[in-house]
């Protein structure tokens, strides 16, 4: 099975359109059909937002197995998915912006507490 047949099944065994689906990703809807059409390859990182928003392994995306849970698979907290959801939604340049952006917050951090 390839892995936009089962993008496709895990989108429709979770009762969602393709536009409920991509409101909820932050996305294109032209982009997803195009993926789960297999006219396009999905993304590693959009696989992996998938794996998470639908609480199945990566591997189960990928066709690689047919168990969808993941022994291993860690809780998001609501906000850290929605962050997520955001930061796979920009383009690879905005990404960069937003690490270099997270860095220098995080070393501002990390100045403030030395100065405590």
């Amino acid at each position: 099975m390839q892995h936009y047949q089962r993008i496709r099944d895990l989108r429709e065994d979770n009762d969602l359109t393709q536009e409920a689906l991509c409101k909820k990703l932050y996305m294109h809807k032209t982009t997803y059909t195009n993926y789960e059409q297999g006219k396009h390859t999905v993304p590693l990182d959009f696989a992996v937002l998938l794996a998470d928003f639908y609480g199945v392994s990566i591997d189960y995306i990928a066709g690689r197995t047919n168990i969808p849970k993941d022994s291993h698979k860690l809780s998001m907290q609501a906000d850290a998915w929605e962050v997520l959801q955001k930061y796979t939604a920009l383009t690879e340049r905005n990404k960069g912006k937003l690490e270099q952006f997270l860095d220098t917050l995080f070393e501002q951090q990390a100045q403030q507490k030395e100065a405590q």
